[in-house]
């Protein structure tokens, strides 16, 4: 499983911003999917996940301004990002996960900046 993600870039507080997430290879091996970020000195934080069954969660901090989504025909999950905070700055990481294979897949990081 590949995944190429896209959409970072800077914006002020209040703003919004929408990652992408293009999965390919062995995507039905997929149980979900979601995004992760990383702050330098931080553990890599979950801010959302979609299960293959449609179901979504979210962190607490994120909750009520992020959505998470997917279009199975392009195989892509978007994370919708609004009212956008400082501390919502961070680089982040599309996550991919296959149960039958008991693999996490990464894709490359994309940085988001938040100023206030």
């Amino acid at each position: 499983v590949q995944l190429q993600a896209s959409g970072g870039g800077s914006v002020q507080a209040g703003g919004s911003l929408r990652l992408s997430c293009a999965a390919s290879g062995s995507i039905d091996s997929i149980n979900f999917m979601g995004w992760y970020r990383q702050v330098p000195g931080k553990e890599r934080e979950r801010v959302a996940q979609i299960l293959r069954n449609g179901d979504t969660n979210y962190a607490d901090s994120v909750t009520g301004r992020f959505t998470i989504s997917r279009d199975n025909t392009k195989s892509t999950v978007y994370l919708q990002m609004d009212t956008l905070k400082s501390e919502d700055t961070a680089v982040y990481y599309c996550n991919a996960y296959s149960l039958s294979r008991q693999t996490n897949f990464w894709g490359q990081g994309t940085e988001v900046t938040v100023s206030s």
